[in-house]
């Protein structure tokens, strides 16, 4: 499981302080983004996402989203997005990523992300290597 911590800022709220709900997208992807970091710094790639998707030339879309809304998140919280791969596919894989607010559920979302061919677009295989990172390996 990755863990990734997030403020809730004056600009992620409407004017009662609670949090727009299409901000949660952007928490999680903020969430993936370091997953993609964290699995570089590993695989010696000083941390640099871009050098292992460069490499190979493997880059990931969001094919779907589903959320379900439990709580209201406000203004000052602090949040935890916790990633957890469920099922990893040749060209994809879905993740669950719960946003937490201390160990209440505020949001919790199904994301499944599809591996596309940087150059041409196209769907491109998970290689096994890359499987292997994003399973903890």
């Amino acid at each position: 499981m990755h863990i990734f911590p997030v403020r809730v800022y004056y600009s992620d709220t409407d004017c009662g302080g609670i949090v727009y709900h299409a901000r949660y997208l952007d928490f999680a992807e903020h969430a993936r983004t370091e997953l993609l970091r964290e699995i570089a710094q590993r695989h010696a790639f000083d941390g640099n996402q871009s050098a292992r998707l460069n490499l190979s030339k493997t880059g990931f879309v969001v094919k779907s989203v589903t959320i379900d809304y439990r709580k209201p998140a406000r203004l000052d919280d602090l949040l935890e997005v916790r990633t957890t791969v469920t099922s990893m596919k040749r060209f994809s894989m879905t993740l669950r990523q719960q946003v937490y607010k201390d160990e209440d559920l505020i949001a919790d979302l199904q994301v499944k992300v599809a591996a596309i061919h940087l150059e041409t677009l196209k769907p491109q295989p998970l290689g096994d290597d890359l499987q292997k990172a994003f399973l903890g390996g």
